[in-house]
């Protein structure tokens, strides 16, 4: 049995869709009144049910959130109070990473392949290994301070590296 605290706002969508989600992840989930997901069945099961669910609440839409079901997809979140020390900085950070309309992130996502959410304090990614990876460095010279040109020149770099059968 797992269990797994997810955002109010979260919560409410997901007790809108938590027969269809328990149905798509084979288990049974179990929403209480603390936001708390508990999710019970076969353990390999529980264990994509709570990454399909914690990358829920970390701002997915659901059927993003179902790629983790598939063994060579991955979730990876950085929560930005661990790395910066202050909410002005947090919000200066997620503003240059989301970008004017949208366009730094929707950027990292088209050159990586990897889905990017901001949400609350947290930038998660799903994708492969790779992709994941080519984002993140990505979002690491952004949250260090470096402009989005160098944050361009990093992402194609590591494609690069990538595509050549290099490693990172």
């Amino acid at each position: 049995m797992e269990r797994i605290l997810i955002p109010q706002k979260r919560a409410d969508v997901l007790r809108r869709i938590m027969a269809k989600t328990a149905k798509a992840l084979g288990c049974r989930l179990e929403l209480n009144e603390d936001n708390e997901v508990v999710i019970d069945g076969d353990p390999y099961e529980e264990y994509n049910a709570k990454n399909v669910i914690q990358a829920f609440g970390r701002g997915f839409p659901m059927n993003t959130a179902y790629k983790l079901i598939d063994e060579g997809y991955f979730f990876k979140y950085i929560n930005l109070k661990d790395v910066l020390r202050n909410e002005d900085q947090i919000r200066r950070i997620k503003a240059r990473i989301i970008g004017s309309g949208g366009k730094a992130k929707e950027y990292v996502q088209g050159v990586s392949g990897a889905s990017m959410a901001v949400y609350g304090n947290t930038i998660g990614l799903i994708g492969t290994n790779e992709q994941v990876e080519i984002a993140m460095g990505a979002l690491k010279v952004l949250i260090d301070g470096g402009t989005h040109k160098k944050e361009m020149q990093t992402l194609e770099g590591i494609r690069r590296k990538y595509r050549e059968g290099g490693a990172v």
